[in-house]
């Protein structure tokens, strides 16, 4: 119960429509029930609600909220406001509403919380809660929380890419099996109307947004061709991710360009593989040729380049799955955490595409989470060569929780490792081939792999030795043998490099990966 001190007594008066006490309950013990069995760490509830109630001070500097003599005290500078005894450790509903009911009693003495309303109490308390915890757990509000979605899902659109060129609006891209392409929407066509709707005038961002609506409902777009042809097709909307995966021919390489990992990042990258090339039903078969149908130059191809340059991650299935394309049966990447439900071990299936073409991944300081999954599977199962500079190295699992508010909580709860058994976490994905300390020391490291000798070799075993919990400067230490930088061109040539010198590209390989020890 809330005791309030010694300040005089006031008219019960209407709660403020901006101030709803249900719902920050229901928001707050949503939340601490999910996050109490889940966070990577043990944090018991008591000490995640006063990490949260200092969110008051946040709002208001002269209000603190501490627990001193077995009393929860809300100060106003300082005077005793109000204060309460704690509930049992173990009662989740009960702490949610001492944390609701000091707002409450906040909002009588302090116009800035007042003025936060609902939104910015519950805003306040998990921006200071998480302040507590890692980098990566966060409360997303129910605007931004709705953004997120979309991107994760998609929008229910087209699933075409517009852009404005002379005051028309024109098909820039399709996106490969999307309503768009269903319908016959082709790059380069003209919009001219949408619904009937004439586009003259209007910007790409406006018109795409006419496009845009309801998934299941259709569109009626007037376009018109390449060849000056004008036609109207019906196309029924959807919820496309973006296009993430794009590809190119350089000389005899395939060159995956792949953004992020979204929930059709697997069957795009899938798709195009199997179009570039072709399976070999044996070892020693004739190397892979890409024709017409691919859209793609014909002729042999000597080796895949997959550019994960920036690539800020996305979803941990596509990648594994992304992964699972290049690599014969065995470990991905395995999740450690405190609650035995984050504990899994995700594996290849052995259906290995192109297993007889070099594969050189190309990564840099950006590349993180679902992208470090790719290239230190790829790199530790010995099944390519990555190439660049350290990545980001993030390599941790949030659990994802709606809210009552319509917000979602994103809470880590489970470390990633590499198949040799390091943590990505704060590590990266340290690069066979580094490019970021400069042109001649890049030069001298090809050479000495095509002489056989890979002088990254102790640094990658010092990494791949590295267990959980790692000491900062051990980190800093071992993510200096290669600094994060953006991507060069030095990347591309060393990836080129690698695949047209055998030797070379068998040096900087790690050994095949044989098992698997957790610490």
């Amino acid at each position: 119960m809330l005791l309030f001190g010694a300040a005089p007594a006031r008219a019960e008066v209407a709660v403020p429509p901006d101030w709803d006490p249900a719902l920050a309950s229901a928001v707050l013990t949503t939340a601490l029930a999910f996050m109490a069995p889940r966070t990577l760490e043990p944090v018991a509830v008591p000490q995640l609600t006063l990490w949260g109630l200092r969110g008051l001070t946040a709002l208001d500097p002269t209000l603190t909220v501490e627990l001193r003599d077995g009393q929860l005290a809300l100060r106003l500078a300082s005077r005793v406001v109000a204060t309460a005894a704690p509930p049992r450790p173990d009662s989740i509903q009960d702490w949610a509403d001492l944390a609701v009911a000091m707002a409450a009693a906040s909002r009588d003495i302090s116009v800035a919380v007042r003025h936060a309303g609902t939104a910015g109490v519950v805003r306040s308390f998990f921006d200071e809660l998480f302040n507590h915890l890692d980098t990566f757990s966060r409360y997303v509000p129910p605007g931004e929380a709705d953004e997120d979605r979309a991107r994760r899902t998609g929008r229910a659109g087209a699933g075409i890419t517009l852009l404005s060129r002379g005051g028309a609006v024109f098909v820039a891209a399709v996106a490969a099996d999307g309503p768009g392409a269903l319908a016959g929407v082709r790059p380069g066509d003209r919009v001219l109307a949408v619904e009937d709707q004439p586009v003259t005038g209007q910007s790409a961002a406006a018109v795409f947004g006419w496009i845009a609506g309801p998934e299941g409902t259709t569109v009626r777009l007037s376009l018109r061709g390449r060849d000056a042809s004008a036609r109207s097709v019906e196309v029924l909307r959807a919820l496309v991710p973006p296009e993430s995966v794009f590809v190119e021919r350089r000389g005899g390489i395939l060159l995956f360009r792949v953004t992020a990992f979204n929930s059709r990042t697997d069957a795009r990258l899938s798709h195009e593989l199997e179009r570039g090339t072709a399976r070999r039903a044996a070892v020693g078969a004739r190397p892979a040729t890409v024709g017409s149908p691919s859209g793609l130059p014909s002729g042999p191809i000597s080796g895949i380049v997959i550019d994960l340059r920036g690539n800020r991650g996305g979803l941990v299935r596509e990648a594994v799955a992304v992964a699972d394309e290049l690599l014969a049966e065995g470990i991905v990447v395995t999740a450690v955490g405190r609650d035995p439900r984050a504990n899994r071990i995700w594996r290849s299936g052995g259906a290995e595409i192109a297993s007889d073409l070099p594969v050189v991944v190309m990564v840099d300081g950006r590349s993180a989470s679902a992208a470090e999954i790719v290239a230190a599977a790829l790199a530790d199962r010995g099944r390519a060569v990555v190439v660049g500079s350290v990545t980001q190295g993030k390599g941790l699992v949030q659990a994802i929780a709606p809210l009552p508010d319509g917000g979602e909580l994103f809470v880590t709860w489970s470390r990633l490792l590499a198949p040799l058994g390091w943590p990505i976490q704060g590590l990266g994905v340290l690069p066979q081939v580094c490019t970021s300390t400069g042109i001649d020391r890049l030069q001298l490291q090809l050479a000495n792999l095509a002489a056989g000798n890979q002088l990254m070799a102790a640094d990658l075993a010092r990494q791949h030795e590295a267990r959980a919990p790692i000491p900062v400067a051990q980190i800093l230490a071992l993510r200096g043998a290669c600094p994060a930088a953006e991507g060069r061109d030095g990347d591309l040539e060393a990836a080129k490099f690698l695949i047209g010198h055998p030797a070379a590209y068998a040096t900087a390989l790690l050994p095949p990966f044989t098992g698997l020890t957790l610490p």
